[in-house]
């Protein structure tokens, strides 16, 4: 994506080394990406969350998907193991999880 808006900007991209930015090139002013992110949040029906709780929820989700713990590290961008899985990873035991199933079929069931 930032290729293409590099290329229909032309002349006026502001290069950098920057992986996000606006479509001319320039950093993204912190105010703007949280409306976005709000903007996005409230169009896919997602809780009010802060933008960094966001990582936390991506550590647990790969956690439960059993995605390997250093294929969750890379993803998050850590330097060190320990920081995914004791910092930001909340692995739910499988009695948990079974728990949670049987909390959704119950719950499903009573909707109408």
């Amino acid at each position: 994506m930032q290729e293409k808006a590099r290329q229909d900007t032309g002349e006026r991209w502001k290069g950098s080394d920057l992986v996000f930015t606006t479509k001319n090139g320039t950093p993204v002013e912190p105010r703007n990406f949280y409306r976005s992110f709000e903007r996005y949040r409230e169009r896919a029906g997602v809780p009010r969350i802060r933008v960094h709780d966001t990582r936390h929820t991506c550590a647990s989700l790969l956690a439960a998907l059993d995605v390997h713990p250093r294929v969750a590290m890379r993803i998050l961008r850590h330097s060190q193991i320990s920081v995914t899985m004791n910092v930001y990873t909340q692995v739910p035991a499988p009695e948990t999880r079974r728990a949670l199933g049987r909390l959704n079929q119950s719950l499903g069931e009573q909707l109408p």
